[in-house]
């Protein structure tokens, strides 16, 4: 199994699916610093890349989403 590892120069993208999100707010509770809830109740994500010091937070916000909606990538 391998696993994305990350250095301060890796940049790291956020995206909530829409589609997918049910609104639980997990993620927000577990980075708030990342992600917003939009009107909806839905999670929002920046659309820049990450500064370092917010990837683990998103990395367990997106491990604890129940709906698998939170994705990590690198651009």
């Amino acid at each position: 199994m391998s696993e994305m590892t990350e250095t301060t120069e890796t940049p790291v993208l956020v995206r909530v699916d829409g589609d997918q999100c049910c609104g639980y707010g997990i993620c927000a509770e577990k980075a708030p610093e990342v992600f917003d809830l939009n009107d909806d109740g839905q999670a929002t994500a920046p659309s820049t890349p990450l500064p370092a010091h917010l990837h683990a937070p998103a990395r367990q916000a997106a491990a604890a989403c129940p709906v698998r909606a939170v994705h990590l990538t690198t651009p």
